[in-house]
């Protein structure tokens, strides 16, 4: 039981953690914490170090929805393991796994045609593992 509650707030305060990011993500994307990515980016499309000066309106406005649409995300990923999940409800196991598989495998797809490797090894690894974990180890009590 311990072994469960561990693994449930795990899912529960990363996804905060995660929904915050976010929100930071959309509001204020050219942080110095978010530059190795945009740099990275930029490098990956051909525009040197930083995007130039005229795309750069384009570029914050894009990480708005984006943003948004990871803290939505994470804020019900948060909601579902801290209600259906800590009742061991198998369809919040199983929509975890659908819906997140679904991400990472079209997020990964467009990331190999556009040649946005280092996406793949560094944030969908990182989430694959982060709610892989729970999901394992969690497994055997949604009966």
């Amino acid at each position: 039981m311990k072994s469960f509650i561990f693994w449930q707030r795990w899912l529960f305060y990363s996804s905060l953690l995660f929904a915050m990011f976010g929100v930071v993500f959309a509001v204020y994307g050219n942080n110095p914490f978010f530059m190795p990515y945009n740099k990275a980016l930029a490098h990956v499309f051909n525009f040197g170090e930083n995007f130039p000066s005229t795309i750069e309106p384009f570029r914050a406005f894009i990480w708005g929805p984006l943003g948004g649409t990871i803290a939505c995300c994470y804020i019900l990923l948060a909601f579902i393991t801290w209600f259906p999940f800590q009742r061991k409800e198998r369809w919040a196991r199983n929509a975890i796994i659908i819906a997140f598989g679904v991400w990472v495998i079209l997020d990964s797809f467009v990331c190999l045609y556009y040649g946005v490797y280092f996406q793949i090894y560094l944030i969908n690894a990182f989430s694959i593992l982060q709610k892989g974990l729970p999901i394992i180890f969690t497994w055997r009590e949604f009966k």
